[in-house]
């Protein structure tokens, strides 16, 4: 049960992937129009290091066939999501910022 538990741990990380290759996807279409550098290849790049992460999370479950854990595959894992999280955030700061700035077209309307 508690192998099948750690598996399941796996989903997360694999969501998070799904979801940055749907948003390198968005903002290669958005770059495209807009002209922009292809920041966006950023995004693989996470989901990359996601990948990695999980699959040193699966040696690591196949390796032990426990829960016991080593602390420095643990830290490692921790820091390989960390980072590509941080790297998505910046990433998407760049394409999608626009989406936050108050443009005024429509937005204020004077009652009188």
């Amino acid at each position: 049960m508690s192998n099948l538990l750690a598996l399941l741990g796996i989903c997360g990380p694999i969501a998070i992937m799904i979801t940055l290759v749907i948003m390198a996807l968005l903002s290669q279409r958005l770059g495209a129009v807009t002209k922009r550098p292809p920041f966006y290849r950023w995004f693989y790049v996470s989901v990359a290091l996601i990948g990695i992460s999980v699959m040193l999370r699966l040696a690591e479950l196949g390796a032990s066939g426990s829960l016991e854990r080593d602390y420095t595959a643990t830290v490692l894992h921790d820091a390989l999501i960390a980072a590509a999280l941080s790297l998505a955030v910046v990433v998407a700061w760049r394409y999608w910022s626009w989406l936050l700035h108050e443009s005024g077209t429509g937005t204020n309307v004077r009652r009188g």
